[in-house]
């Protein structure tokens, strides 16, 4: 799963491969495989929030500049 969460955003597997999983079947995997699941998807989000929150403070800072 951490390929597929590191996957580039111009990798045209990306997309797929999460979609995939999303859709996986969880009846299927431990109650431990769920939880590291779990915490693994924390991860990713925490990852791409602290990426939106960078770019959104450099667009704050490009924006800044050219009202001057």
């Amino acid at each position: 799963m951490d390929d597929i969460l590191n996957s580039s955003v111009t990798d045209p597997r990306g997309e797929r491969q999460l979609d995939e999983v999303a859709a996986q079947d969880l009846s299927a995997l431990s109650v431990e495989d769920i939880k590291a699941r779990i915490e693994t998807l924390r991860s990713a989000i925490e990852r791409a929030e602290k990426e939106l929150a960078q770019r959104g403070g450099a667009v704050s800072a490009a924006e800044a500049l050219f009202r001057k």
